[in-house]
C-alpha cells in the first residue's frame, strides 16, 4: 500500500508573528510562523482586510523568528530560528513573491535538543548583530554587515556559552550605536544538582545577565549578572540611544520591573488585577505578550495578561534615569500568542487559540478617565491595584481571520443532505469554542439584492472612460428589452445613455478610451462619448446570434455561420474587414481574449460550432479569419472564455503593473463539464488540457478580475471560480445559491466585486477570502468540546464539552453572591447603602466570557455539559449540565439489544481527577434515554466505577467501556450498568475502542494498539495480538478487518496491519498448544502486527476518518491537526492494471527525489528527516512537497520534468490530477 498525503487546508494558529517591510516598500506587512508554515500576510491601510500574499512550507519546525533591517537600511530580513541546527537569513523578493535564502549558518545537530541553539533569537535594535541561543548552555552571537554590492554578510559565531544555565528569555538591548548588548533570563542549576538536601533547588534565583558583543575585540563577554527577587517569564526591550533611556522591563508573576546599568535603582510596579474577580486569588498573575510601538517623540508599550486585558505601559524619564513606570488599562482582547503595533494604527493579535485579529488603534487612551497606576503610588508589598474591565473603547476591529486551531475533534458526514459530505469540526478552548460545519467553497459577502421588473437573461457593467477605476453603468437584457442603471451612491436607471432600449442585447462593452458599443439582434449600435451614435445593421434577412467583444474589436456570427470582424481604426471608427468568413456550421459561442497592454489587437478568435469542435481563428492582419487549429470536443460547447493566468506581477519601467501569464482557453460544454486548454501565444495551438465536471447544468463562463488578474467565473448548476492564487490553480465552488449569468463590478465599496442575476433578482456579491479551501459556518460553545457522536436517526450531534481549571454555572452563580453578601458586609454602618448598590452592580453586570475569559478555578476543578445540537440551525436542543469537578472524557450512542428499538447515550464522567500527581475519586457511566426522535435527554441511572472511563463502544447489542486500563462489556440494567466480562491485561489506559466483528481494537495511551477477540461462549475477552511499537495513539480509524490507522501524540500516522497468517482462534485444545499462546513475544502478545506506513504530519494528529469528500471520488483517509489543519492521505490504486499503478507510483517517487535535492526546504531541514522525525517515513509520498514543483523557477522545472522524461505542463497536469481525483 502506497499513500500520497495532501494537505486540504493549512494550519491556521499562529506560534509567532512579527512585522516589518518586509518587500522593501513603505508598506508594513506581517510574517507569521504556523508551526511548519511560513506566511506574509499584508493589511490593507484602507479597507483594512489582511491578505496573505505566499505562504511557504519550510519541513521543519520553526522554534523562533525575528525580523531585521541593517543599519540605514530599508528592507527588513527574516531570522528564522528552526529545528535544521541552522540559522537562516530569509529576503522576500516582491517580483517573483517568495522568500529567498540568503544566509544558512550550520552550527549544531538537529531536532529540537536542549542543547543545540535555535530556540530564542534576539537581534540587536540597531542592526548589528544577532544572537540565537539553546534553552541550556549555548548562545552564539552573529555580526551581521554588508558588503561594498550592499549585499548581506553573516560573520562566523562568536560564542557565549556557559554551562548548567537554563535560559528563559533573550531580548537585544538598545544601547544606540555602543557595542550590542543582549540580556538574558538565566538561572544557574549548578549548585541545585550537586546538593542532595535540595535546600540549593530551593533557594535557586533567577539571574538578569548581559552579554556585551565587542566589535573592537570581536567577541562576546559576560558583562554583568544580578539575582532577580521574582520569577520572570519575559523582557521587554526600552528603546535607547536618542530615542529613550535603554534598558529592559522584567515581566514577572504579579509584578513588572525596570532595570538598567550604572547607577539606575529598579523601578516596580505590581500588575493590577481585576476587580471582583471570581479567579482563585492566590493565583499570580503574568504579562504574557508584548508590543513596541516607537515614533521620533514619544514610545510606549502594550502587554497583555493572562487575562486577556492589554495595558498601556509608558515611562517617566527624568534626564535618562527612569523615575516611574505607569500602566493604564487600554482594552481587553482574547489572549494572544503575538501582538504587533504597525505604522498604521493598526493592532495585530495573533490569538492563542481560535480566530485572530486585526484592530485600528481608534485612540492611545491618553484622555480618558480610566485611572492610572504607577510605581511612585505608594503600597504595602503583596497589594496590587484594581481595574474594572469594560468592553472595547480604544480599538476597532476591522478583520477577524478565521481560525480552526485548535481542532479536537472532527466527523465527515453529509448532514445536511448536499451531495458533497460536510466536515463538523470541534474547535476552539473554553469559552471560545465552537463547533464548525466546513464545506468546500468560497465564501460570498452579499452587498446588495434588488429586484427587477422581469426575469433578466443577461448582465454587463462597463465603464465610461478607459482611466476610470469603477464602473459607470450596469446594463441588463430582457427578453425584449434593455435595462441601462447608472452606478452611484444608489443604482438607478438611465434613459440618456445612448443605448437602444426597445431591444435584447447580446454583448456590450467599452470601445477605444470612451466609446460603448452594443451589439443586437439586429446590428451593432457604436456610441461616442459626446452621444454620437453609428449604427451598422445586418444584411437582409440575417440577425447577429452569437458575438464577441473587447477594447478594440468586435466579432460577429450571422445566422448560416457567417463572421464579420470589425477593429477600430486610430480616428475611433470601427472599420468592417473586408472579407467574410464562412463556418462550416452553426456557430455557438465566441470569445476574444482582452487587448494585450500595448499592443492593437488580440490575435485569436475563438469559435465553437455546433458540429462539437473549438476552432482557433487568426485576427492578425497577415492572415485575417484563416483557421489556426481546431479541438474536437466530447459534447456540445456552451461557452467560451479566454483569459490570461497565472501570470507573476512584473513593474516595467514605466512602473507600470502588468503580468505576464499564459493564455487559457476555457471551454464550457452543455454536459456540464469545463475544459482549460493552453492557447499558444505564437502559433495558437491548443495543448494540454484539463477536465472537471462542475454539475448537471451547461456551464456558462464570464471574465472577472480577482486580486488584479483574470479569473474566470463558471456557472452550471453551482458556481465555480476558476483563479490563480500563490503559483497554483484553484478551482472552488461558490457557497450560494444558483446563478445564471454574471459580469465583473468594481465600485468604491466593492473594487473587485461580482454583479449577478438569479431568475429576477440582480445580485452584488463581493469574494474576499481568496485561497481557503473550506467557508465555514460556526455555532459557539460553552467548553472546550471533547467528542460527539452523531445519532443516525435523527444527525444531532451529541457534544460533551470539558474544561479544566473552571467553574460551573451553578458555582459561578454561588461564587458571585457569596462576593456580593462580603462585600455588604465588609462595608461601614455609613458605607452600607453604597455597598449594597455595588454589590447589585456587580451581580447584575455580565462580561462575556468568550472575549474576557472565563474565571480560573485552580488545579483539579472541571466543568462539563453534555449538549444535543441540530447541525443543520446550529440550535441546542437540550443541555445537561454535570455538577462541579466531574469531567466528561467520553460520549457513545447506541442500542441495546434487550431494549428494541430506543437508542441510548453514554457518557464517562471521571470525579474529582487531579492531573498530576494523577489522583481521581472514580467515574461514573451515565446513561440517557433520547426521547422525542432525538431531541431530548432523559436520564436513566449512573453507574459507578472506580477508574476514568476514557473510551466507550457499542459491540454487538452490548456497550464496552474502558475503565482506565480494564477493558469491560456492560449490558443495560434497571438501576445501573450490568457487568457481563472484563479483561485486566491491557497496559497502562485505555484511550480508544474500535470494533469490527468479534474483535475488538484497543488504543492504548502509550503502548499502540491491543487486539481482542470477544468469545461469546466462553464470554471472554482474550487478547490474540499487538503492536511492537510503543506509540502514544491519540485517535484510530479502521481500514479494513485487518489494518487500522492511528496517530500518535507526537505528530505521527501509522498504518498497521495483522499478517495474513494471524490466528485470532484462540481455543482450549487437548494438543497442548494453549500454553504458546500464554507465553507471548517481547513483553506481550504472541503475535504482531506490520507497520504499512509511517508518517510525521509535524502537527498533533486528533482525528483520523477513512471517507469520500467529493461525490463520485475514491476513498481517503482525513486527518485534522491541533493546530487546525486538515489533510488526506490517498492510495494510488488502479482497477486497470497493475504497471499503469506502478508507473504512478514511481512519477511521483522520481519528482519527490528531485525536489529534495533541486529545492531543499527553506530552514534547512532535511526533508526525508523530518518525515521521519520518529519512524523512518515508509510508504508515503509528501504531495506537500511535490506540489512545490509549481512554485519553482522554470529553469529548475525544466531540469526536473526532464529527468523525468516530460513536460513542466504535464507533471502539474499529474499533480493537479492526482488532487482532483480526491479531493479539492
Amino acid at each position: 500500500m502506497f499513500l500520497y498525503n495532501l494537505t486540504l487546508q493549512r494550519a491556521t494558529g499562529i506560534s509567532f508573528a512579527i512585522h516589518g517591510n518586509f518587500s522593501g516598500t513603505k508598506q508594513q506587512e506581517i510574517v507569521v510562523s504556523r508551526g511548519k508554515i511560513l506566511e506574509l500576510l499584508r493589511p490593507d491601510p484602507n479597507t483594512g482586510k489582511v491578505h496573505t500574499l505566499l505562504t511557504v512550507e519550510v519541513f521543519g519546525v520553526i522554534r523562533s523568528l525575528m525580523a531585521f533591517r541593517l543599519t540605514g537600511g530599508t528592507k527588513d530580513y527574516i531570522v528564522v530560528g528552526s529545528d535544521s541546527g541552522r540559522i537562516v537569513i530569509l529576503e522576500y523578493q516582491p517580483s517573483k513573491n517568495m522568500f529567498e535564502k540568503i544566509h544558512q549558518e550550520t552550527f549544531g545537530k538537529s531536532g529540537c535538543r536542549r542543547i543545540v541553539p535555535g530556540q530564542f533569537l534576539a537581534v540587536d535594535p540597531k542592526g548589528r548583530a544577532v544572537m540565537i541561543s539553546a534553552i541550556e548552555k549555548q548562545k552564539l552571537v552573529y555580526i551581521l554587515n554588508r558588503d561594498a554590492a550592499a549585499r548581506l554578510t553573516i560573520s562566523s559565531p562568536l560564542e557565549a556559552h556557559k554551562a548548567n544555565t537554563l535560559v528563559y528569555h533573550v531580548v537585544g538591548v538598545d544601547v544606540g550605536f555602543e557595542n550590542p548588548m543582549f540580556a538574558c533570563l538565566e538561572m544557574d542549576y549548578e549548585e541545585a544538582d550537586n546538593d542532595p538536601t535540595g535546600e540549593a533547588a530551593a533557594n535557586t534565583q533567577q539571574t538578569l545577565t548581559f552579554y556585551e558583543l565587542d566589535l573592537g575585540l570581536n567577541h562576546v563577554v559576560r558583562k554583568y549578572s544580578e539575582p532577580l527577587e521574582e520569577h520572570g517569564n519575559f523582557l521587554i526591550t526600552v528603546p535607547g540611544g536618542s530615542d529613550g533611556p535603554s534598558g529592559v522591563l522584567i515581566c514577572s508573576e504579579n509584578y513588572i520591573t525596570y532595570k538598567n546599568f550604572g547607577d539606575q535603582p529598579d523601578i516596580r510596579c505590581p500588575i493590577p488585577r481585576r476587580r471582583n474577580d471570581l479567579d482563585d486569588p492566590e493565583r499570580g498573575m503574568i504579562f504574557v505578550c508584548s508590543a513596541t510601538h516607537k515614533t521620533k517623540s514619544m514610545f510606549f508599550f502594550l502587554a497583555q495578561t493572562e487575562q486577556g486585558d492589554i495595558f498601556k505601559i509608558t515611562l517617566e524619564t527624568d534626564e535618562d534615569m527612569v523615575t516611574e513606570i505607569r500602566l493604564k488599562y487600554f482594552d481587553t482582547v482574547p489572549v494572544a500568542a503575538a501582538m504587533c503595533v504597525l505604522k498604521t494604527g493598526f493592532l495585530f493579535v495573533a490569538s492563542e487559540f481560535g480566530n485572530h485579529y486585526l484592530y485600528q488603534i481608534a485612540h492611545l487612551g491618553d484622555d480618558d478617565e480610566e485611572p492610572e497606576f504607577s510605581s511612585a503610588m505608594p503600597l504595602e508589598e503583596g497589594d496590587t491595584f484594581f481595574f474594572q474591565p469594560r468592553p472595547l473603547k480604544n480599538l476597532v476591529l476591522v478583520d477577524e481571520l478565521d481560525s480552526l486551531s485548535p481542532i479536537l475533534f472532527c466527523q465527515i458526514a453529509d448532514l445536511a443532505n448536499e451531495d458533497t459530505p460536510q466536515l463538523y469540526v470541534a474547535c476552539g478552548r473554553g469559552p471560545r469554542s465552537s463547533l464548525r460545519v466546513l464545506r468546500h467553497g468560497l465564501e460570498v459577502s452579499e452587498m446588495a439584492v434588488s429586484e427587477l421588473p422581469g426575469n433578466p437573461n443577461a448582465v454587463w457593467t462597463v465603464r465610461r472612460h478607459i482611466e476610470d477605476e469603477f464602473d459607470a453603468y450596469i446594463i441588463v437584457s430582457f427578453v425584449n428589452a434593455t435595462l441601462v442603471l447608472s452606478i452611484g451612491e444608489t443604482v438607478e436607471e438611465v434613459t440618456d445613455s445612448g443605448f437602444l432600449g426597445t431591444t435584447p442585447t447580446l454583448s456590450c462593452s467599452l470601445l477605444g478610451d470612451d466609446a460603448l458599443v452594443q451589439v443586437y439582434p439586429d446590428g451593432i449600435r457604436h456610441i461616442r462619448a459626446d452621444k454620437r451614435v453609428n449604427e451598422w445593421k445586418t444584411p437582409g434577412k440575417k440577425t447577429i446570434v452569437k458575438c464577441a467583444v473587447n477594447q478594440r474589436q468586435v466579432v460577429i456570427a450571422l445566422t448560416g455561420g457567417e463572421l464579420v470582424y470589425f477593429e477600430m481604426d486610430p480616428s475611433g471608427q470601427l472599420n468592417e474587414y473586408t472579407e467574410r468568413k464562412e463556418m462550416s456550421a452553426d456557430v455557438v459561442c465566441m470569445s476574444l481574449a482582452n487587448v494585450p497592454p500595448g499592443e492593437q489587437r488580440s490575435r485569436f478568435l475563438a469559435v465553437g460550432l455546433v458540429d462539437n469542435t473549438v476552432r482557433i481563428i487568426s485576427l492578425d492582419p497577415s492572415d485575417c479569419l484563416q483557421p489556426l487549429s481546431m479541438q474536437a470536443l466530447p459534447a456540445q460547447p456552451e461557452s467560451l472564455c479566454i483569459v490570461e493566468m497565472g501570470g507573476t506581477e512584473k513593474q516595467d519601467e514605466l512602473g507600470e503593473r502588468g503580468s505576464i501569464g499564459f493564455l487559457y482557453l476555457n471551454i464550457g460544454l452543455q454536459n456540464g463539464v469545463l475544459l482549460r486548454t493552453v492557447l499558444d501565444p505564437v502559433t495558437g495551438d491548443l495543448s494540454d488540457t484539463r477536465t472537471r465536471y462542475l454539475g448537471s447544468r451547461p456551464v456558462k463562463l464570464f471574465r472577472v478580475r480577482m486580486q488584479g488578474q483574470e479569473a474566470v467565473l463558471a456557472m452550471s448548476s453551482r458556481s465555480w471560480l476558476s483563479y490563480s492564487y500563490q503559483s497554483r490553480f484553484h478551482l472552488t465552488p461558490l457557497s450560494y445559491e444558483t446563478l445564471e449569468f454574471a459580469s465583473g463590478f468594481a465600485s468604491e465599496q466593492c473594487p473587485e466585486g461580482i454583479v449577478a442575476i438569479s431568475t429576477n433578482t440582480l445580485r452584488i456579491l463581493a469574494l474576499e477570502k481568496l485561497g481557503a479551501v473550506f467557508n465555514q459556518v460556526a455555532f459557539p460553545l460553552q467548553y472546550t468540546p471533547r467528542k460527539f457522536v452523531i445519532h443516525p436517526e435523527s444527525n444531532n450531534l451529541i457534544i460533551i464539552e470539558t474544561d479544566h481549571n473552571a467553574y460551573t454555572e451553578a458555582t459561578k452563580a454561588q461564587r458571585k453572591q457569596q462576593m456580593a453578601e462580603e462585600m455588604v458586609e465588609a462595608a461601614g454602618e455609613d458605607e452600607r447603602e453604597l455597598a449594597a448598590e455595588m454589590a447589585a452592580a456587580f451581580l447584575n453586570e455580565n462580561l462575556p466570557e468568550s472575549i474576557f475569559g472565563a474565571p480560573k478555578a485552580g488545579n483539579g476543578q472541571w466543568a462539563s455539559v453534555i449538549r444535543v445540537m441540530n447541525p443543520i440551525q446550529g440550535n441546542t436542543l437540550d443541555l445537561v449540565q454535570l455538577e462541579q469537578n466531574e469531567a466528561a472524557f467520553s460520549v457513545a450512542v447506541c442500542r441495546f439489544s434487550n431494549t428494541g428499538d430506543d437508542w441510548y447515550v453514554l457518557v464517562g464522567v471521571a470525579k474529582d481527577l487531579i492531573l498530576n500527581p494523577r489522583s481521581v475519586a472514580g467515574g461514573f457511566v451515565y446513561t440517557y434515554k433520547l426521547v422525542n426522535n432525538g431531541e431530548k435527554l432523559e436520564f436513566l441511572h449512573k453507574t459507578p466505577v472506580e477508574e476514568v472511563p476514557a473510551a466507550i463502544a457499542p459491540f454487538q447489542g452490548r456497550v464496552l467501556i474502558g475503565v482506565g486500563k480494564l477493558l469491560r462489556v456492560y449490558d443495560l440494567g434497571k438501576k445501573k450498568l450490568l457487568r457481563k466480562c472484563e479483561n485486566k491485561h491491557i497496559a497502562n489506559y485505555i484511550s480508544g475502542i474500535q470494533t469490527i466483528g468479534h474483535r475488538v481494537i484497543v488504543s492504548d495511551v502509550q503502548e499502540s494498539f491491543i487486539w481482542v477477540r470477544y468469545k461469546r461462549n466462553e464470554n471472554q475477552l482474550i487478547i490474540f495480538a499487538d503492536d511492537t511499537y510503543p506509540r502514544w495513539v491519540t485517535t484510530a480509524s479502521l481500514l479494513d478487518y485487518d489494518t487500522v490507522a492511528g496517530a500518535d501524540k507526537f505528530g505521527n500516522i501509522c498504518v498497521v496491519r495483522l499478517p495474513p497468517n494471524t490466528n485470532d482462534e484462540v481455543d482450549e485444545d487437548p494438543t497442548g498448544n494453549k500454553a504458546l499462546w500464554d507465553r507471548g513475544l517481547l513483553n506481550g502478545a504472541s503475535q504482531k502486527a506490520e507497520v504499512i506506513m509511517n508518517y510525521h504530519v509535524g502537527e498533533t494528529v486528533l482525528s483520523l476518518q477513512k471517507t469520500t469528500l467529493i461525490p463520485g471520488g475514491s476513498e481517503s483517509l482525513v486527518y485534522t491537526t491541533l493546530s487546525g489543519g486538515i489533510g488526506i492521505l490517498v492510495p494510488f490504486t488502479s482497477h486497470e492494471i497493475l504497471c499503469f499503478f506502478h508507473q504512478d507510483h514511481d512519477f511521483f517517487q522520481h519528482v519527490e527525489m528531485h525536489l529534495r535535492s533541486e529545492h531543499p526546504p527553506l530552514c534547512g531541514r532535511d526533508h526525508l528527516s523530518f518525515r521521519s522525525y520518529y519512524f523512518p517515513v515508509k510508504n508515503v509520498i509528501d504531495g506537500d512537497l511535490c506540489e512545490q514543483f509549481n512554485s519553482m523557477e522554470p529553469n529548475k522545472q525544466k531540469n526536473v520534468s526532464e529527468e523525468l522524461d516530460r513536460t513542466p505542463p504535464e507533471v502539474s497536469k499529474k499533480l493537479e490530477d492526482i488532487r482532483t481525483r480526491y479531493a479539492f
